[in-house]
């Protein structure tokens, strides 16, 4: 982890009598881009000068973090599933978590995005990529079987897009 790594070299700096200006531009040579922020390498300084040792954040008080778990995770699944129309903060009402959670839970965690007002997954499920593999089977056989098959098809540059019914915008956003 970059951070752990940053961190165990303020501390080796200051080990070595360097001062926290000298620390952040030796970090940001190393890190460029990646470097901790000034008031970071500033702040971590001041810890080792007041005795600290550990690299380790301090515990923080407060509740831990209980709406982003594997049932949670499921239930926002199936209520998108079940109407992909749902609003974020219906979602958030139904389920008793934040509007963040419900957020984070769709983007990160089920990989998806919202496109028109509705999430759909950004890459194909197993089931799709089966049904996929069975339908151009399926048209590989007919084109064996059927002489004027081919004849029939018309090519095209083509889109793929899961779960969408032609709608207007104003449909779509309701």
């Amino acid at each position: 982890m970059s951070q752990f790594e940053q961190r165990a070299n303020i501390k080796l700096c200051f080990k070595l009598g360097k001062t926290a200006a000298e620390t952040l531009e030796c970090l940001k040579t190393v890190y460029g881009d990646e470097a901790l922020k000034k008031t970071a390498v500033y702040d971590w300084f001041k810890r080792f000068k007041n005795g600290q040792e550990s690299l380790e954040d301090e515990e923080r008080s407060g509740r831990p973090s209980t709406s982003k778990n594997d049932e949670t995770i499921e239930k926002v699944k199936n209520l998108v599933r079940s109407d992909r129309r749902l609003r974020i903060q219906d979602m958030a009402n139904a389920l008793g978590i934040s509007y963040g959670s419900v957020q984070n839970i769709l983007k990160d965690d089920l990989g998806m995005r919202c496109v028109c007002a509705k999430f759909v997954p950004r890459i194909l499920t197993e089931d799709q990529m089966e049904n996929r593999k069975l339908i151009a089977a399926e048209l590989f056989e007919r084109s064996v079987n059927e002489k004027d098959f081919l004849s029939k098809i018309v090519t095209g540059d083509e889109t793929w897009v899961f779960a969408y019914d032609p709608e207007t915008k104003l449909q779509s956003s309701e």
